[in-house]
């Protein structure tokens, strides 16, 4: 044969079969691992997104128990622009046991899981001031309504390691790590409350050291670490001094992008150097109490790796307990009132 002719023989053959190897990652005839996916996956942006407080109380009861799937439904649309949304589950959900002694004790059904996920929601920090209104055992019964849902939950967990553990999932390439906590606890229920060795609890903001530790440890091995935390003071407009020194410490310990919540009721959001900090994301899905009380939205943050490539605010408003997004001058109107909000946080734009 020929020398010209033996070289255009290799090159069919090499053809096809770089063509059948390729063609069964597409067909399905040659399954790709994860590990081989990642490798031939360009890294790219990533959109995340981010709602505030929910509960299934009050009228938000009977939506969960009328069609559990559905009840998020006019926000999902706004949630499926993400590639991961997470949000603040403000409650146990246990259908037994008694509420610990205090002023407001929620609890919702398992179905609450079906709820987010119909929503779009893909998860969901726990770590708040109603993660364990049921005590040890409603926290035991989140678990495991969490576990057969196969939703996952961070900022919880039967022991420290739990609940400090992040929840990690590579999107476009890129390794992206969430960490849940709370720095809001009644005094009494610290102790009580706060996961440690062999000790059920919720992953504490008020330890310092520990939640910086664990940001650390996140950053050696993610492209992209968020930190979501239950902060600051109820109905307050601006951050907290506090807030606003432990947003600089996560930072300085490697966090990239820090949200949270808890003052029910929209606070501002910003860049600290390289990062993206958002104080508060007022209530998600919630009875109302005030007009206030009403004004949500999904902020949306696109990341590729450590650099924040933009960020946006998609506002709402709840209605029936559920957020419903807004259009035209409502709109326009709500993201000037947020924008201003940014005044008293000391973040940049």
């Amino acid at each position: 044969m020929p020398r010209i002719a033996k070289l255009w023989l290799i090159l069919v053959v090499l053809a096809a079969s770089l063509a059948a190897a390729f063609g069964g990652l597409v067909t399905g005839r040659g399954e790709a691992s994860p590990t081989e996916r990642q490798a031939i996956e360009k890294p790219g942006p990533v959109v995340l997104a981010f709602g505030g407080d929910i509960h299934f109380e009050g009228v938000l009861a009977a939506k969960l128990a009328a069609d559990p799937e559905r009840v998020l439904a006019p926000i999902e649309p706004v949630l499926d622009d993400a590639d991961l949304a997470i949000v603040n589950l403000e409650t146990a959900v246990t259908g037994g046991g008694a509420p610990v002694a205090k002023q407001f004790a929620f609890a919702a059904p398992p179905s609450a899981f079906a709820a987010l996920r119909g929503g779009g929601v893909d998860v969901a920090s726990m770590a708040n001031n109603h993660g364990m209104d049921y005590g040890e055992s409603g926290l035991r019964d989140s678990l495991a309504a969490a576990k057969r849902s196969r939703f996952p939950v961070i900022g919880i967990g039967l022991d420290g390691r739990q609940a400090y553990r992040p929840f990690r999932r590579t999107i476009n390439g890129q390794r992206i790590a969430v960490i849940g906590a709370t720095q809001v606890l009644d005094d009494e229920l610290i102790a009580a409350w706060t996961a440690g060795p062999n000790k059920p609890g919720l992953a504490s903001a008020k330890d310092v050291p520990r939640l910086l530790q664990e940001v650390r440890a996140a950053r050696r091995t993610a492209d992209t670490v968020v930190v979501f935390l239950h902060w600051g003071v109820e109905l307050d407009k601006c951050p907290t001094a506090d807030q606003r020194k432990l947003a600089t410490q996560l930072v300085g310990a490697g966090a990239d992008v820090v949200v949270g919540g808890h003052a029910h009721r929209l606070q501002g959001a910003g860049r600290m150097g390289r990062a993206l900090i958002a104080y508060g994301l007022g209530n998600f899905a919630w009875y109302s109490t005030s007009e206030l009380s009403t004004q949500t939205g999904v902020l949306f943050v696109t990341v590729t790796g450590r650099k924040v490539n933009g960020y946006r605010w998609a506002p709402a408003r709840i209605v029936g307990g559920v957020p419903r997004p807004l259009s035209g001058a409502e709109r326009r109107s709500e993201l000037v009132s947020w924008r201003s909000l940014r005044s008293c946080t000391g973040l940049e734009p």
